[in-house]
């Protein structure tokens, strides 16, 4: 206990720094939000698969798989800029969900014209499998993996969402082993039918994507192919939930592919709901006189991953 004097000597001046100094250290200041850059997910003939992890202030324990939107084309690997620091999509869907309590992980993946269908699709999933297998290390639960993406990353998302993805149970490497499907999807402006309408610039996207052109014939190998590698064609009772989101003015991928995933999630009984964002063209932007997606898009994953 300090003597009397001593505390009359040091006056109102001890007093204040008492006074300020109790609730400054019982309110001690959150964390901040941080990014883990360049996180190897996996390997292609040394080729390294890159994830940036978003990590909020505050984790509420759920983690979202984010794809950006590059018309499955990269110029060459990952291209001069990589995908997953696409900065005008990062803002639409990466950030309001770290914002609210979400792990995000933005990946890279193989891309056309050095790489065709499927490899993107595997990437995709091999990046689900590893947050699912190092769960514990990125603080998320492993029964809780959402995606979202946009555009071409629209697509991979969902098919993250209706392929099966089963693990290979004996394969060497653990991640392997894991399921790749999600739980929940939020898709942007996705190309769902692959043999569906698309202006030049998404048809010759698609073509590189593929390896090949569509042909004409609906009763050819290649045409088949293409319906195939849909998501469209891959819709069953037991997919995840998806929240479509599609400008109505969009020419490079119409509003018809999103209202025919729509149709067909709902002849299966899965819960879908398309928002139709007037106005808007491709690659969405909120704006005060759009439908608040944001919102919609949080809720989404808050209804189908958190409760």
């Amino acid at each position: 206990m300090m003597p009397r004097r001593v505390l009359a000597a040091l006056g109102p001046a001890f007093a204040l720094v008492v006074l300020v100094s109790v609730p400054a250290a019982a309110q001690a200041p959150a964390p901040a939000a941080r990014v883990d850059r360049d996180v190897v997910y996996g390997m292609y003939s040394g080729l390294a698969l890159l994830m940036d992890v978003h990590r909020p202030a505050a984790p509420n324990g759920t983690a979202i798989v984010a794809i950006t939107g590059i018309g499955f084309h990269a110029g060459g690997a990952y291209g001069a800029e990589p995908m997953k620091e696409i900065e005008p999509q990062l803002n639409v869907f990466v950030k309001p969900l770290v914002a609210a309590g979400y792990t995000v992980f933005v990946i890279n993946h193989r891309a056309a014209p050095a790489f065709r269908y499927p490899a993107a699709i595997e990437d995709a999933e091999r990046a689900v499998r590893f947050v699912r297998h190092y769960a514990t290390r990125f603080g998320i639960a492993p029964n809780r993996i959402g995606a979202v993406g946009a555009s071409s990353g629209g697509y991979l998302a969902s098919m993250l969402g209706v392929r099966s993805g089963p693990g290979v149970p004996d394969d060497d490497d653990a991640v392997n082993r894991e399921q790749a499907r999600v739980q929940a999807v939020v898709a942007f402006c996705p190309p769902e039918d692959l043999t569906g309408a698309f202006d030049d610039f998404g048809i010759s996207a698609i073509a590189a994507f593929m390896g090949f052109l569509r042909p004409s014939d609906p009763a050819s190998a290649e045409f088949k192919m293409y319906r195939q590698a849909s998501p469209l064609a891959s819709v069953s009772p037991d997919d995840a939930p998806i929240l479509l989101i599609h400008g109505d003015q969009d020419q490079l991928v119409p509003i018809a592919h999103s209202e025919k995933m729509e149709a067909a999630l709902r002849g299966a009984d899965v819960p879908v709901k398309l928002i139709r964002v007037t106005g808007s063209g491709h690659l969405i932007a909120q704006k005060p006189e759009y439908p608040d997606f944001t919102t919609e898009m949080i809720r989404w994953f808050d209804v189908h991953l958190r409760k």
